[in-house]
């Protein structure tokens, strides 16, 4: 798995560039963390940007508090959805961000399907856990 990570200033833009791909038909929304689903099922790039926004602490001075992940399996792995939705959780998780809202995209836009994760800095003090969010 190769793993390419990107930081920014604007979630919208990552965002927006996912729903490209999903728009187009080479791309699917796979699972959210921390975000409300929207009651007819269809994310739009508003919306979720709203939904990773609110999570952001007005304080917070970081200069690009967004992070986009892609992850990309060996060509040869066939993987599922639900192993592809696995395989995010845990390396977010890994990374300590297990705790932050993010949006899980498989992409088929290239001979391998792979998946882009964006996520927004959300800051936790040391003496809190995920469920003081």
């Amino acid at each position: 798995m190769v793993a390419n990570i990107t930081t920014g200033k604007d979630i919208y833009g990552a965002l927006a560039y996912n729903q490209h791909k999903v728009d187009r038909g080479k791309g699917a929304v796979l699972a959210t963390s921390n975000i409300r689903e929207p009651d007819d099922g269809r994310f739009g790039v508003a919306a979720l940007a709203d939904e990773l926004l609110r999570w952001m602490p007005s304080h917070v001075r970081t200069e690009k508090p967004v992070v986009h992940i892609s992850l990309n399996p060996d060509p040869e792995d066939r993987l599922s959805d639900d192993e592809l939705t696995d395989i995010a959780a845990e390396y977010m998780e890994g990374m300590g961000w297990g705790c932050q809202p993010y949006v899980v995209y498989k992409h088929t836009d290239i001979d391998r399907p792979h998946i882009h994760i964006a996520v927004s800095y959300t800051h936790l003090r040391a003496h809190e856990t995920c469920a003081d969010l």
